[in-house]
C-alpha cells in the first residue's frame, strides 16, 4: 500500500478530518508551485520533527513539566550547576517532570537532578556546544533530536506548564526573550516564568534593572507585565511558585476576545463578586462568569469566562495569582499540582 493510499484509509471517521484537509490542501498547493530540494528538506525536516516530538509526549501528556533553560558552558562546580541540579529533584518531587535542552552544563545539571526516568531532552544539531548529556541518552525513548529551532521552540512551549529560566548567553536569553514574547501577546497559554539564580549572584537583578524597567518606564511594555515573571535565589521557592500558580487555576484557553480559565474546584459566589470588583478593569464587557468546561482530557470542569483585552496579559496573570490566593476549604484538588488531570474533574 503507497503511502497515499494508507492516509486515505486513516482518513475515513479520524475526528480531525477537517483540519487534516487544510492541512493537505497546503502540501498540494507547495507540491503545485514547489521544485527546489531545499524547499522539500524544510517541509519533510519540519513534519518529521513534529512526529517525533508527538511521539515521544504523547504517553506523558497528564504530567505537568518544567523547562529549565541555562548556559551550556556552565561548569559542574558553579553554583547555578548545583541550583539547576536542585530544582529538578524539587520539582521530580512535586510531581513534576523536567524538560531541557539536552546539552551540557544548566541543562546536564538539570537532567542529573530528576534522573533519565524523569527527564526529557530536546537535543538541536549544531557545529559545537550541543552534544546530548549522558543523563537523557542514557533512557530510552527520553532524548529528541530536532533538525530546527522553530521545531524545538515550539515543544518547549506546548509541552511545558512551567519555565525556570537560569544564567546564560544568547540561547538563553533568546528562550526567555521568544517565551516572554508568545506569553505577552496571548500566542501561548498562561504559565508561570521563573528567573532564578543563586543567592548573591546579580545576574537577573541586573537584567531587570537594566532592560526591564528601561522599558517599562518608557512605554514599551505594560506595568503590568513585571506580573509575568517572578525573580527568586531559591529552587524551593522557585517551585513553590510553581506549584502555587496551578493551586486554583488549571489551564487557560485564549480566544480572539474571551479567555476560559479551567479550575480545580469552584470558587464561592462571594469570591467571583470579588473578583468582578478587583478585575472590573480586566474585563471588556459583562462580567467575569462562572460556568463548567470539558479540559484536554474530557473531564467536566469549573471555569470563569468573560471578554478581555489580550494586551493586558500581565493583568490576567494577577487575576490567576488572586485566585490561586483564594482561602478554600481544603481538598485533595488543591494538591494535585503535578498533575494536568485532576481527581476534581468529572468525566464528560
Amino acid at each position: 500500500m503507497s503511502p497515499v493510499q494508507a492516509l486515505a484509509e486513516v482518513l475515513v471517521g479520524h475526528p480531525q478530518r477537517r483540519v487534516i484537509d487544510r492541512a493537505l490542501v497546503s502540501l498540494l498547493e507547495i507540491c503545485r508551485s514547489e521544485q527546489e530540494p531545499e524547499a522539500w528538506r524544510i517541509v519533510s525536516g519540519t513534519l518529521a520533527d513534529i512526529s517525533e516530538a508527538l511521539g515521544v509526549f504523547r504517553p506523558r501528556r497528564d504530567i505537568r513539566k518544567v523547562t529549565v533553560f541555562g548556559s551550556a558552558r556552565t561548569v559542574s562546580t558553579d553554583p547555578s550547576y548545583l541550583l539547576a541540579e536542585e530544582l529538578a529533584r524539587e520539582a521530580v518531587a512535586a510531581g513534576f517532570e523536567v524538560i531541557t535542552g539536552a546539552g551540557a552544563g544548566i541543562m546536564e545539571a538539570a537532567n542529573r537532578g530528576a534522573g533519565c526516568e524523569n527527564s526529557i531532552g530536546l537535543n538541536v544539531d549544531l557545529p559545537f556546544e550541543q552534544h546530548p548529556n549522558p543523563i537523557v541518552s542514557s533512557c530510552e525513548g527520553r532524548l529528541l533530536h530536532f533538525r530546527y529551532f522553530f521545531t524545538r521552540k515550539l515543544f518547549f512551549l506546548r509541552e511545558s506548564d512551567a519555565l525556570v529560566v537560569l544564567p546564560g548567553g544568547f540561547g538563553t536569553l533568546d528562550e526567555l526573550y521568544e517565551s516572554l514574547t508568545l506569553i505577552q501577546t496571548g500566542r501561548t497559554p498562561p504559565m508561570p516564568l521563573v528567573l532564578l539564580a543563586p543567592e548573591g549572584d546579580p545576574f537577573w537583578l541586573g537584567w531587570e534593572e537594566k532592560s526591564l524597567t528601561v522599558m517599562r518606564e518608557r512605554g514599551l511594555v505594560s506595568p503590568e507585565d513585571s506580573s509575568l515573571l517572578f525573580l527568586t535565589h531559591s529552587a524551593r521557592e522557585a517551585m513553590a511558585q510553581i506549584r502555587r500558580f496551578y493551586r486554583v487555576f488549571h489551564a487557560a484557553e485564549l480566544q480572539s476576545d474571551r479567555v476560559e480559565l479551567m479550575l480545580n474546584l469552584p470558587i464561592p459566589p462571594e469570591a467571583l463578586d470579588q473578583l468582578n470588583r478587583e478585575f472590573d478593569d480586566l474585563v471588556d464587557e459583562g462580567a467575569i462568569q462562572a460556568a463548567e468546561t470539558s479540559d484536554e482530557n474530557g473531564f467536566l470542569r469549573p471555569c470563569l469566562r468573560f471578554h478581555f483585552d489580550k494586551r493586558r496579559m500581565g493583568r490576567l496573570y494577577q487575576l490567576i495569582d488572586r485566585l490561586n490566593r483564594l482561602e478554600l476549604p481544603h481538598c485533595e484538588a488543591l494538591e494535585s499540582s503535578g498533575q494536568r488531570s485532576g481527581s476534581s474533574a468529572t468525566v464528560v
